[in-house]
């Protein structure tokens, strides 16, 4: 069966309506109830309780939520009490951010126009767009919302913004015919009107046939329903983290509690000991420092204008191995610029325009005669190509009020899609003159004289060749070209469409969108971070890789391909065709979604830009969804994880930079957690099968848990990022944390760490137990609190400025330092804190273990820097 763009008008009337009348009140209301209502269904949103929730469903915090049970049946109320609060803080702060639930289809919904205005019972009348129904004839003029998909059955001038739809860039010029061919690009259906669309200029009216799920906005609800959001790599991360850390806490503690029984001790006192050390051993905080940190990431994109709307996609950014990018207004201007001039044979940039040249002068005063557009105010009232013009006046210091109300307007013929031409007429220098300008093989059929040293010669068949070439180099090149033409009219003349004949040319005008002047080095800065840059647009293209070869995404032209290439290809030939593919054209919603896809099988975390309602689909696939947030529609911003307040491809870039600094820091603040509480666990491990007494209170543990953990991991969370992380590939997409590198870095530390603490016990151990308990407690506390300075960097900082460069490390650093040395010294603090008083012979014991880690954790960097681990 024929699609209707393939039907003649009549064809199509009869297919819907069975005739070529307009429908009857009976057969309206018989639609209405068979098609149902002209409306998007909606998603059930998730419940502010269904959000906060599922806060809990992460690993780590089950195990928490099971320790914290046990602590507290084991009468550890205190460990029980810090675990829940932390914990359901942590799930306070998840559930505000993420509580917009997804508005996709209430923002779909709002698409449509409220009104429609519809043939119906002989007359026209305006109904509720929800009203309409399969075979309505609807009308529409300049500044309507197109209500339903549709044929078109009558056209003047019709042009319909259909960006939001197709990506397309410019407005679509209508018609009323046929069209032929199979599979033709939604963009390519001229005789055909999408819901959700924007009537620009003139009128016409259409043959509804299809409605509410049907159009094509709404297969693409259809494809925002069945499309899942990704878990970001940083959530994955954690998930597996937590599973990890959690076997090996419980085998370390099952470990303890063998050795305790064997020791004799009973399976009641040794159970205990082992869930106090699991407590002492799981960073509660972790997941609040992750939350703290990406908060803080959050805070520095937005005065980089990029608002996250999902707290994980600051980091998911930093792991970004693809960039799938639409072309206009993120790699562009959004906005058609002139590029070239065409006069007497010479081809002349836009910069190097000369005004003492007269006919440079007179085809930009043409350009601006032959012009309904405005800009006033810099309120830009028109056609994008027509305001290029205008514009391209105003910066050579010739404005359009002052070239118009020297030279007014008499007559005109308006612009036809048909005929593809625009004339004016004037009276120039010259006399009475029209102006023309349009398509250019049109305009090159009407012309006879061709002007050459300011004077109109006949046309020869070497000048039209000579134009032709030139055109199509401009075409080749991504450019929109215009011609122009004039001629001598009698005064008091009313011109019309048979004046368009036996005209001179007088040149051409080139324009473009042109990229933006960041996009080149975004680009490169890109491909030298590891990330593959790919365009997708709904744009042709040939105007597609010109932009991409300009800001280097294209380097040859076997890397661009049209939407339609990939349509009958099956997943596993797409995963292994998009590997050559850097440019994609003329691509439908579904297209884009497969794409993405198709790298992310290849172990690849993508990044989707996007404004139009066909992009929200993908953004969701994406694992990092980004939205533009001047030119966006709200579908879009609704599908995504970030939207860029300056619509700017080099944000994106910056982004990345900031969500792998993120990342680092985070690492490091997991470094320093697990390090530390490795030391704890082995300290507590040599003492009980060494058959010494416990190094650690309970009481220490929380006193731990609670400053000398959190405060120093919140503070490397937050350390000064670094523009180094750009000359680093992506880590792998299933690259747990806890790598064997990681690990034997956390290991070592914890070691050393450990036996620090275990030499301050043996040197208490001297005098007494609680002496003895006193130095670890107070030497594995300052221990860690220096230990935040080895954790800055991978590469040892000890005798750099970096050392010093965190404000936030050296305040926690301080306050610890003050803390633990109060405990120590203040004799009403001693029996809280089950401690004993320390000479300043011991105080200083203590300072020198703890900081005797720093020098030998650092040359055990400056090591594993030289050997290369």
């Amino acid at each position: 069966m024929k699609e209707y763009y393939q039907m003649s008008r009549t064809e199509a009337q009869k297919s819907v309506n069975g005739s070529t009348h307009p429908l009857s009140e009976d057969q309206i209301k018989k639609n209405q109830q068979k098609y149902g209502p002209n409306a998007l269904v909606e998603e059930k949103k998730k419940s502010i309780l269904q959000i906060f929730l599922e806060q809990y469903k992460d690993f780590l915090v089950i195990i928490l939520i099971v320790a914290a049970i046990v602590s507290g049946l084991l009468g550890e109320t205190e460990s029980a009490i810090v675990i829940l609060v932390v914990i359901t803080m942590n799930a306070i702060l998840g559930t505000v951010q993420t509580v917009k639930a997804e508005q996709s289809l209430d923002s779909l919904k709002a698409m449509s126009g409220p009104e429609a205005k519809v043939f119906r019972n002989g007359d026209v009348i305006k109904v509720p767009s929800s009203e309409v129904t399969i075979g309505d004839i609807v009308m529409l003029e300049a500044g309507d919302y197109v209500p339903a998909d549709g044929r078109i059955l009558e056209n003047a001038s019709l042009k319909v913004d259909e960006s939001a739809l197709t990506g397309e860039s410019l407005g679509v010029d209508k018609t009323e015919e046929e069209i032929s061919g199979q599979d033709v690009p939604l963009g390519d259906r001229t005789n055909m009107v999408y819901s959700g669309s924007f009537v620009s200029y003139g009128r016409g009216s259409f043959l509804v046939t299809a409605i509410g799920m049907e159009t094509e906005v709404g297969k693409i609800a259809k494809l925002l329903k069945s499309t899942s959001e990704k878990k970001t790599p940083l959530q994955m991360n954690l998930d597996n983290f937590g599973q990890k850390l959690s076997i090996l806490i419980l085998v370390f503690c099952a470990i303890l509690f063998g050795i305790s029984v064997f020791r004799g001790e009973s399976i009641g006192d040794a159970f205990l000991f082992a869930v106090a050390l699991a407590v002492a051993a799981i960073p509660e905080a972790l997941s609040s420092i992750v939350t703290i940190v990406l908060s803080f990431g959050t805070q520095k994109m937005a005065k980089e204008h990029a608002i996250v709307r999902k707290l994980q996609a600051v980091e998911g950014l930093g792991s970004v191995s693809i960039i799938c990018s639409d072309k206009t207004g993120t790699l562009t201007q959004n906005k058609m610029t002139v590029e070239y001039y065409y006069v007497e044979g010479k081809e002349v940039p836009a910069a190097d325009i000369d005004l003492e040249e007269e006919a440079q002068k007179q085809l930009l005063r043409h350009s601006i005669l032959c012009n309904d557009s405005t800009n006033k105010n810099g309120e830009e009232i028109g056609d994008p190509t027509e305001t290029a013009l205008i514009n391209q006046g105003d910066e050579l210091g010739v404005p359009a009020e002052t070239v118009r109300e020297k030279y007014p307007r008499f007559s005109e013929v308006p612009f036809d899609s048909d005929r593809k031409l625009m004339s004016t007429l004037h009276t120039l220098k010259t006399g009475s003159t029209m102006v023309t300008k349009g398509a250019v093989d049109v305009l090159l059929g009407r012309v006879t004289t061709i002007q050459k040293n300011g004077k109109a010669e006949p046309i020869s068949q070497a000048d039209i060749q000579e134009i032709e070439e030139q055109n199509q180099k401009f075409s080749r090149n991504g450019l929109r070209v215009l011609a122009f033409a004039y001629k001598s009219v009698p005064e008091g003349t009313t011109i019309t469409v048979e004046d368009e004949n036996d005209m001179t040319f007088l040149g051409l005008i080139a324009m473009m969108d042109p990229p933006r002047e960041e996009s080149k080095d975004a680009v490169a800065e890109c491909i030298k971070a590891g990330i593959k840059p790919i365009m997708i647009t709904g744009d042709h293209k040939v105007t597609a890789a010109a932009i991409a070869k300009r800001i280097g995404i294209l380097k040859d032209e076997s890397e661009a391909c049209e939407g339609a290439v990939i349509e009958n290809m099956t997943d596993e030939e797409l995963q292994d065709f998009v590997e050559g593919i850097s440019v994609y054209a003329r691509v439908s919603p579904e297209h884009k979604i497969r794409i993405v896809r198709a790298w992310q099988e290849k172990g690849n975390i993508v990044s989707m830009t996007g404004d139009g309602v066909n992009d929200a689909p993908a953004l969701k696939q994406a694992d990092i969804g980004v939205a533009m947030g001047i030119t966006g529609t709200e579908v879009s911003k609704d599908a995504a994880s970030m939207i860029l307040t300056d619509d700017n491809f080099a944000t994106i870039v910056k982004a990345v930079e900031n969500g792998r600094n993120v990342y680092k820091n985070i690492k490091s603040a997991i470094q320093f957690l697990l390090s530390g509480n490795f030391a704890g666990i082995l300290a507590v491990l040599y003492a009980s099968i060494a058959g010494l007494p416990v190094p650690f209170a309970p009481v220490h543990l929380l006193f731990i848990n609670l400053l000398t953990d959190s405060l120093p991991a919140i503070a490397l969370g937050l350390e000064p990022h670094s523009e180094s992380v750009m000359n680093e590939k992506p880590r792998p997409m299933n690259e747990s944390i806890l790598t064997k590198n990681f690990l034997s870095k956390i290991g070592i530390e914890g070691l050393v760490i450990g036996i620090m603490t275990m030499i301050g016990f043996y040197i208490g151990y001297q005098e007494s137990a609680l002496l003895a308990s006193t130095l670890a407690f107070g030497t594995l506390c300052m221990s860690r609190l220096v230990h935040g300075f080895n954790c800055k960097s991978d590469a040892p900082v000890l005798f750099t400025k970096r050392f010093f460069n965190n404000i936030y490390l050296a305040g926690a650093f301080g306050l610890g330092v003050l803390l633990i040395t109060a405990v120590m010294m203040i004799p009403w603090l001693n029996g809280i804190f089950q401690v004993q008083t320390l000479s300043l012979t011991q105080l200083l014991i203590m300072y020198g273990l703890s900081l005797a880690n720093l020098p030998i954790i650092q040359f055990i960097k400056w090591i594993r820097k030289k050997i290369g681990k």
